[in-house]
């Protein structure tokens, strides 16, 4: 994707309240990044390049991939796999698994297998301990996989005991508003992309334009047949949010899509963690 439908690179810096955190794990720093869609088209090698250097930059203890690493067949996540062995993480680095990233029945296999050999621990509704028993890091199957069913992985973990949750989708915020979430870090929105600047995503009023046209009109017009439903909560494309009372962060990701991004550049998070 060329820079100038991509815009530069963007790093946010958040310190994010964790009730509980034990003494030990304050000032713990995490590295999110999302959304790479590395086909050779979506997402260039100079931007792949800077991201990984800003996260190494931060010198993080854990180093998070919140899915799509694809667009359609897995085959070139082992050159992804090839640069991302470069993060430099102290307690790892885990990542889930995206829609883009299930395609295909052999999808799933592929690119855990290839993450699993530069060793990016993948998690598929498992939970992980990189930081200790007293922070587990939970990792999510895909929104739209059959597999998603988040109560018997939640119902695992103490409720006194906190978490970070990782979840592709950020509509999964809704559902899982049933346990104690102190984190969850999404992506999949791309932050919209099309960002009007003190509205919105252009998508959220797009999709209300669309759905107000008459379905006999929409049916005559190629581009509007279909009902293109990223995600339910366009509020929630990008940013933190407070979720009842749980945590969420969307990653705007790194990949573009055309028409490319406009007020919403490509992003790398870190974050910094701290007792509420």
């Amino acid at each position: 994707m060329h820079w100038l439908l991509s815009g530069p690179l963007s790093t946010q810096k958040l310190t994010v309240k964790i009730a509980d955190l034990p003494a030990h794990l304050q000032g713990q720093k995490l590295v999110q990044m999302s959304d790479f869609h590395y086909d050779g088209l979506r997402l260039s090698e100079d931007m792949l390049e800077q991201a990984i250097a800003v996260s190494n930059q931060a010198n993080p203890d854990l180093v998070l991939l919140t899915g799509d690493y694809v667009t359609t067949s897995p085959e070139p996540i082992h050159k992804l796999a090839l640069r991302l062995q470069h993060l430099q993480s102290r307690a790892g680095i885990y990542a889930i698994l995206g829609n883009h990233d299930i395609r295909y029945k052999h999808s799933k296999a592929e690119i855990t297998t290839a993450f699993n050999k530069i060793g990016v621990h993948v998690l598929w509704n498992e939970i992980a301990y990189p930081l200790g028993k007293e922070l587990p890091l939970v990792g999510l199957a895909d929104f739209y996989s059959p597999a998603f069913n988040p109560a018997p992985v939640m119902n695992q973990l103490d409720p006194t005991t906190p978490r970070i949750v990782l979840s592709h989708n950020p509509d999964t915020a809704e559902i899982l508003q049933t346990w104690r979430v102190d984190l969850q870090l999404s992506g999949h929105t791309h932050g919209g992309q099309i960002v009007i600047p003190g509205i919105g995503p252009a998508a959220f009023y797009y999709r209300k334009i669309v759905r107000g046209i008459p379905k006999k009109v929409r049916r005559r017009i190629p581009c509007l047949r279909r009902d293109y439903s990223v995600v339910r909560h366009w509020e929630w494309a990008q940013g933190w949010h407070r979720i009842g009372n749980n945590q969420l962060y969307v990653n705007r990701g790194l990949g573009t899509y055309l028409p490319g991004r406009l007020f919403c550049p490509p992003e790398v998070t870190v974050f910094t963690l701290q007792s509420e």
